[in-house]
């Protein structure tokens, strides 16, 4: 039901979604029926024999794309919990990859990194107000993003932010009142970050993690690999409204189960945001 309803709403045309799921029209439209049933909306309204999604469609869309995700990448034995904490080990046929290994936040006191110390500070005595002045030895490093109705999107980016500094200036300048799909790296990071950035939101907390993947950088979105360690604070705007903030450290020194060190170090060394770990004793 969730693959009709979401293939429906990406092409807005019923032969062509049968002739993707490879079902028939009364099968395409009995799903639907039972969705707008049971969340007791209607989803799709047909104008001029054309399907448009309804505000309730739009709203159920992301969701939806996310659950399948999700079911997927569980399916394929791509995602889990190790120590009780998420982890994700995917890689495509295509070369794209995606690892990410969430950490408690304790581990943060143990590390060498001042600025996700000083974060979890900031955030603190800020008590979460994103615009409050104890934010501000760390808001040039940080992005800023709220969610609407349908995705999260993109309200602040800090000059100093490995965002910035990995993309450059033009996307710095322009990502402000994006979607997070329609920014550089597109819906495959889109659907990775929807858990950690619902949990977060869920509990007004914070989060810690390790992540490896590739995205796309330059005019012609070449993918690179990039290693990093991310806090994700939960944080609000003076009407109470939630925002959340990423604090993002490019960096050697991760620890994600499965993946190899070698790995890691495929992002080149001028990159690094933190000084690579010193060599391990044998």
């Amino acid at each position: 039901m969730l693959r009709s309803f979401t293939t429906l709403a990406e092409t807005l045309n019923l032969s062509r979604t049968v002739e993707i799921l490879d079902s028939t029209r009364q099968t395409v439209r009995r799903h639907i029926n039972i969705l707008e049933e049971l969340k007791g909306a209607q989803l799709f309204v047909i104008v001029d024999r054309h399907y448009q999604l309804t505000d309730a469609g739009r709203r159920s869309l992301r969701e939806a794309q996310d659950i399948l995700a999700r079911g997927s990448a569980w399916l394929n034995n791509e995602t889990g919990h190790i120590g009780g904490l998420y982890h994700i080990a995917k890689e495509d046929s295509d070369g794209w990859r995606f690892f990410l290994q969430q950490h408690p936040i304790s581990e943060i006191w143990l590390g060498q990194n001042d600025l996700l110390k000083q974060g979890v500070k900031c955030w603190a005595e800020a008590e979460g107000v994103i615009t409050h002045e104890a934010f501000d030895p760390v808001r040039d490093h940080l992005m800023v993003f709220r969610k609407s109705a349908e995705d999260w999107i993109c309200t602040a980016v800090g000059s100093e932010s490995s965002y910035a500094t990995w993309y450059g200036k033009r996307w710095e300048n322009s990502s402000i009142g994006r979607a997070v799909p329609s920014l550089p790296g597109g819906s495959p990071h889109a659907e990775k970050l929807s858990q950690p950035f619902e949990e977060v939101r869920a509990n007004r907390g914070i989060r810690y993690d390790h992540v490896h993947t590739l995205m796309g950088r330059g005019e012609e979105a070449k993918p690179e690999p990039i290693s990093f360690k991310r806090l994700l604070l939960g944080c609000r705007y003076p009407d109470d409204s939630f925002a959340m903030a990423s604090l993002v450290v490019r960096s050697y020194d991760l620890q994600i189960k499965g993946l190899p060190q070698a790995t890691i170090e495929t992002m080149p060394e001028s990159e690094l945001m933190e000084a690579p770990p010193a060599p391990r004793e044998q």
